[in-house]
């Protein structure tokens, strides 16, 4: 199996949204692009798979010395492999990749978040920094695309943040800031013990008009000579979005299940964005 084949094989089988819009890509963007999303996987997966700590911080700090051979030419991973012919055609920048390992660190560091700028700053080093690098890929001209697709990064994480909140109450790490949880008076034992409540639910409708503001603070960034390259990011707004708007319809039962897009609605959206170009 090639670098490629094994990064592709990595991105299909996580099903997630990113997948179908890299499907409309030209062959060496969607190669690129590929290997940073399977590279995204491979870290966050030490962290999620691993139970024991120790050896997901070891894991984690034979990444780091990777991704550093990976910009001297001495990759041996399958990952670095596939990355390394696209970090000067698309200047990826290590200090970036190397910021996605330090968010991945903090789940291993932190499992709660006291206020919202707490929460940012987790938010840009799993997500916001990715949206850079991604957006680096798709073909970004102006610095204000490059604006743009970190508050995007930042408003997928916060979706599923929302999506997930009882997944990640039962791992032990729960994202929504303590403030705001006093603030409507949800305590942590109710979302571990998926207590579904009419406080919950404001709570909620408040985290998910969060998140749409940022969505929409993201497009105002975008500059429209950078709209047509940057389409497969749109095209994952429109289904992380249209999942957020199914998570409100349903009234915010996030607690005991975990709401989803069937894949072929989510190609269709992939799909019905890039037609609109």
């Amino acid at each position: 199996m090639s670098p490629d084949d094994y990064c592709q094989q990595k991105t299909a089988q996580s099903g997630s949204s990113f997948y179908y819009s890299f499907l409309f890509l030209p062959p060496e963007r969607r190669r690129a692009i590929t290997a940073l999303y399977a590279f995204c996987r491979e870290v966050d997966d030490t962290v999620d798979e691993c139970t024991d700590e120790s050896i997901a911080r070891i894991k984690l700090s034979w990444w780091r010395k990777e991704i550093a051979n990976m910009y001297e030419g001495q990759q041996t991973h399958p990952v670095t492999q596939a990355l390394h012919p696209h970090l000067t055609t698309y200047n990826l920048q290590q200090q970036h990749l190397q910021a996605i390992i330090d968010g991945m660190e903090m789940d291993l560091n932190q499992t709660r978040y006291l206020d919202y700028t707490a929460l940012t700053k987790y938010c840009w080093h799993v997500a916001s920094v990715v949206g850079i690098l991604s957006a680096s890929i798709f073909g970004a001209t102006r610095p204000e695309t490059l604006q743009y697709a970190e508050k995007l990064g930042h408003a997928f994480q916060l979706t599923n943040i929302i999506r997930d909140v009882g997944e990640d109450a039962r791992k032990g790490r729960i994202y929504l800031p303590v403030n705001e949880l006093q603030q409507f008076n949800v305590t942590a034992a109710d979302l571990l013990n998926a207590r579904h409540s009419e406080n919950f639910e404001k709570l909620m409708a408040f985290q998910a008009a969060r998140a749409q503001k940022v969505y929409d603070e993201a497009f105002a960034l975008l500059p429209k000579e950078d709209r047509r390259a940057q389409r497969p990011g749109l095209m994952m707004s429109a289904i992380y979005r249209t999942l957020l708007t199914e998570v409100e319809a349903d009234g915010y039962h996030v607690l005991s299940q975990r709401i989803s897009l069937t894949p072929i609605r989510k190609l269709w959206l992939a799909w019905k964005t890039y037609i609109r170009g």
